[in-house]
């Protein structure tokens, strides 16, 4: 197939375009800017120039495709809302192109706030009112446009030698306070999955995935916070403490209120229906690796 990539250059788009490429698909990766493209090329995949900020631009890479992975998305905090009306616009752009061919068009969500008390599962909707919520909800609206949209909810933790995300930002937490903190009794858990394994699950949901699906890029169910903290302190050889939960925000900012949240995820019905089997490290085996304290 010839597939579109949007966040081709990203943390994980990286991983999917060489996946792909592999099981000889031709990919095409949306690229803004000079050294994005580059490093595009240099995955051995082809250039679109544009970016998620141009509808137009994404209509014609999707209208020229076999089939579109969404991962780029503007994770700045500060402006959520922007971010997830950019992101609904570029839904609607690739959606509207692929109408009517059954094509497959994959985005990228998230595994936060599925279900209390319990992992959560691909049957489970999403809690609360956050815009990309509703966003994930509109792709999936394609599927009567004859579409074959797919939902692809990755762990918090999508980790690997290079992760610049979640549990990156809680190791410069840590070098910054002078301790690895986690909070409560540290029982609070995050789903978690290897780079590498994601971007398999990517490229079987794009081959075989029915449309509708939502599935589960999590390899573990629930890693606890406090085995986090404990592997950031080893890591660091810095003291491992319990920070109270109503100091959260102040001890890690804006990541505090991540961090705190059980949010564990199962993936048995995304193995079973694409026979998908992490074999990359673990979490904790990663971080006992050094990548993060280099």
């Amino acid at each position: 197939m010839r597939i579109f990539v949007t966040g081709a250059s990203g943390w994980i788009g990286s991983a999917v375009v060489p996946e792909l490429l592999n099981a000889g698909h031709h990919v095409i990766g949306l690229a803004r800017s000079e050294s994005s493209a580059a490093a595009i090329e240099a995955l051995g995949a082809e250039v679109h120039q544009g970016s998620i900020d141009e509808p137009e631009t994404l209509h014609s890479g999707a209208a020229a495709s076999d089939g579109v992975v969404h991962l780029a998305y503007n994770h700045d905090f500060s402006r959520m809302d922007e971010a997830a009306r950019t992101d609904r616009a570029a839904i609607d752009a690739i959606g509207s192109a692929l109408a009517g061919t059954n094509r497959p068009f994959l985005i990228a969500s998230g595994l936060l706030g599925l279900a209390t008390g319990r992992p959560g599962t691909e049957h489970d909707a999403p809690a609360g009112g956050h815009p990309r919520i509703a966003n994930a909800a509109a792709a999936l609206s394609y599927v009567d446009q004859g579409v074959r949209a797919l939902i692809m909810r990755f762990a918090p933790s999508v980790h690997g030698d290079g992760d610049h995300g979640f549990v990156a930002t809680l190791v410069d937490v840590a070098r910054e306070r002078g301790v690895s903190a986690y909070i409560e009794d540290g029982s609070s858990r995050w789903p978690a999955v290897h780079r590498a394994d994601a971007a398999t699950l990517v490229r079987l949901a794009l081959e075989d995935a029915p449309a509708g699906s939502a599935l589960h890029a999590a390899a573990e169910e629930g890693v606890p916070s406090r085995d986090i903290a404990e592997a950031i302190g080893r890591g660091l050889g810095l003291p491992v403490v319990s920070v109270p939960a109503d100091r959260a925000a102040e001890h890690f900012g804006w990541i505090g209120m991540f961090f705190g949240a059980d949010c564990p995820a199962s993936s048995v019905i995304t193995r079973e229906l694409l026979g998908w089997k992490p074999t990359h490290s673990t979490l904790i085996e990663d971080l006992d690796a050094g990548y993060y304290f280099a």
